[in-house]
């Protein structure tokens, strides 16, 4: 890792291919198309943050502490089983969560409060191809994969990819995996949906890795062992600390954001107060709270007990 004392440790630069730029450490940008759902703050067990829709068939959670960062699922109803899940591992970028919730935020104000039929709950295309199209036509080809009953999509770059296992039976079986990174517990991010998440959920997480639009981390939260596979834009000098300097456009940006993050707390969420919230996982950096005023930063740090990951792709 960097230096505590490299000075351009906490320079703020521009990540691409987004798909390496692992998580900043919050989870904002994954809970801000959300932000307007019911928050329960869990104390006690290993999910920290529970995000429901009004109706609790939605859940989307946040586990700090864990391997698998975040678990989203969906169910007919309350009370019933769920139907189906996605995890996110603790290296994967929030933006590619976001690509997810943004999806279920909108099939949730669409859908009957009523019916158990919401498109969140449509049975998955029959075409496994559907699900990993937008990586398809962003160019993305098919690689050599790994086991047999399985398909697998490479980016340009041979750095991420998509796996589709043919082989999947039961409902809970692990279906589609979205990766990105070499192989390693620090290197690797995955996505992993199990087999009735419907198909177009799938593809906008997808999406988000076809795009894969720079976003902005501090130098420290890359992992060393990706500065070779990414390139790393400085969007500002880094500063002395102990020299006082005028404020940059940066500066004057990121007040105006953490301003307006504060008015809207103390507001109801509108559209244009989750614009805000998206505005400032992008600009302020870690948090010191939770997700959603929100920022484990233990979420970059395992726990001796933290489990092995189960994908060594």
């Amino acid at each position: 890792m960097h230096a505590p004392d490299d000075p351009n440790r906490y320079q703020e630069v521009l990540v691409s291919p987004m798909y390496l730029a692992g998580s900043n450490g919050t989870g904002d940008a994954g809970f801000a198309p959300v932000a307007h759902w019911p928050h329960h703050y869990l104390d006690e067990g290993p999910c920290q943050l529970l995000v429901a829709s009004p109706d609790q068939r939605i859940r989307v959670g946040w586990f700090g502490d864990d391997f698998e960062l975040w678990k989203i699922s969906a169910a007919t109803e309350a009370a019933s089983a769920t139907r189906w899940t996605a995890t996110f591992n603790h290296v994967t970028p929030a933006e590619i969560v976001a690509g997810l919730t943004t999806a279920l935020a909108h099939d949730y104000a669409e859908a009957d409060a009523y019916d158990s039929n919401g498109r969140f709950l449509a049975n998955p295309s029959i075409y496994w191809a559907d699900a990993v199209r937008p990586l398809t036509d962003a160019g993305w080809i098919r690689g050599v994969p790994a086991e047999p009953g399985t398909i697998e999509i490479v980016a340009p770059d041979g750095q991420a990819g998509a796996v589709i296992d043919r082989r999947s039976y039961g409902p809970d079986d692990e279906a589609v995996t979205l990766w990105a990174g070499p192989q390693g517990w620090g290197t690797r991010a995955e996505a992993v949906f199990t087999a009735l998440t419907p198909t177009h959920l799938i593809a906008a997480a997808a999406t988000v890795m076809a795009e894969s639009a720079p976003v902005i981390r501090e130098r420290h939260q890359i992992d060393r062992r990706l500065e070779h596979l990414v390139t790393l834009t400085p969007l500002a000098p880094a500063a002395d600390p102990q020299v006082s300097r005028a404020p940059t456009p940066l500066d004057v940006r990121r007040t105006a954001v953490v301003q307006a993050v504060r008015r809207a707390e103390r507001a109801p969420l509108s559209a244009a107060d989750l614009r805000v919230m998206a505005a400032h996982s992008r600009t302020t950096g870690p948090a010191r709270s939770r997700p959603g005023h929100l920022a484990p930063d233990a979420a970059a740090t395992p726990l001796a007990s933290s489990s092995a990951p189960r994908h060594s792709r």
